[in-house]
This record gives structure tokens, C-alpha cells and sequence, in this order.
């Protein structure tokens, strides 16, 4: 029984870590790229876009160009913001995995 209850102390610390993880995760801000700087695209921890910044200079280019670059730049953002979270996620599980969980990103 002595078992059973340590894995339910177990439980509870790692309810615990995540939600924290969780909490950390909501604050996180990344920036993608693209075009050496010409389009910026800022995400918060949850994927939803908080700025686009967009050079002066690239508006001079053809429509399907910007339209690319700002796809671009949110793809690289949201690639940074995986990242972040599965780091953040790993240091609440101790790098255990947790089969058939994903975070909705």
C-alpha cells in the first residue's frame, strides 16, 4: 500500500509542475523572421499572433512576395514557440513522456 500512495504523491507533484509549466507557458513570447528582418511576426505562448511588424522596404515588393514572407515568418515563430514548449515541459516531467499527449500547437 506504502506504493500506492507514493505514486499518488507522485501524481500530484507532477499536477502540480504542469500546471506551473502551464502558467509559464501562457507568458512566453517569440518572434519569427523572414526576409532578413523584413517581416516580424510576434506569438504568444498560447500561438496567437500579438504583432506583425513589416519593413517599409518590402512593401515595394509584389503581393504574393509579402504574402510569402509573412507566412514564413509565422511558421518560424511557431516553430521557436514548439520548441519552448516542449523545453518547458520536459523540465516540469523530469523528460518523462507522456504517451499520446500533445500540446495543441
Amino acid at each position: 500500500m506504502t506504493d500506492f500512495s507514493k505514486i499518488l504523491d507522485k501524481a500530484k507533484e507532477l499536477e502540480a509542475k504542469m500546471r506551473e509549466s502551464q502558467e509559464k507557458i501562457k507568458n512566453i513570447k517569440v518572434e519569427g523572421i523572414s526576409g532578413s528582418n523584413s517581416v516580424k511576426v510576434t506569438l504568444d505562448g498560447e500561438g496567437e499572433m500579438q504583432k506583425i511588424e513589416i519593413s517599409d522596404d518590402i512593401l515595394k515588393e509584389e503581393k504574393p512576395v509579402i504574402e510569402d514572407l509573412i507566412v514564413a515568418a509565422h511558421n518560424n515563430a511557431k516553430a521557436q514557440l514548439k520548441s519552448k514548449t516542449t523545453e518547458e515541459i520536459s523540465k516540469a516531467t523530469g523528460g518523462l513522456g507522456i504517451p499520446g499527449f500533445k500540446w495543441p500547437l
